[in-house]
């Protein structure tokens, strides 16, 4: 089965839920298992709850597909992302472009490899997606 992937913040912003309607367009139109995935980062102290995650969800969008809630926690978002989509076997990871803006910043310190759709296909075999943070 393809499975996708799309980490959100909590609360939902509402790039958030942009980003978030369109992994579940995605998941719909590829008959896949959607993961929403929201990371707590230890040096905020963050408590969100996956039955938190999960009610944010499906209050934003009509999330009619199978789909998994899962908090993590991390020092780094991106990095934690990085492991879900390992973890997952991730077959599209859908972020914002703000998200996208950051994974690049990292990898570039990490890697001095700006280009993340090439990282993860090279690493995860994994397409990424990436949501504009305006409406078009």
């Amino acid at each position: 089965m393809t499975r996708v992937l799309v980490p959100v913040r909590y609360p939902l912003s509402s790039h958030s839920k942009r980003t978030l309607a369109a992994a579940v367009d995605i998941a719909n139109e590829r008959d896949a298992a959607l993961t929403v995935l929201h990371v707590n980062l230890y040096q905020d102290g963050g408590r969100v709850t996956r039955s938190d995650l999960k009610a944010a969800a499906e209050r934003a969008v009509d999330v009619d597909v199978h789909t998994r809630y899962v908090v993590r926690k991390g020092f780094l978002v991106e990095e934690t992302i990085l492991d879900e989509a390992a973890a997952e076997a991730a077959d599209v990871v859908v972020i914002g472009t703000k998200q996208a803006g950051r994974w690049r910043r990292m990898l570039r310190r990490l890697f001095d490899d700006p280009d993340v759709d090439a990282y993860l296909r090279e690493h995860l075999d994994c397409e990424v997606v990436t949501v504009s943070a305006t409406e078009n």
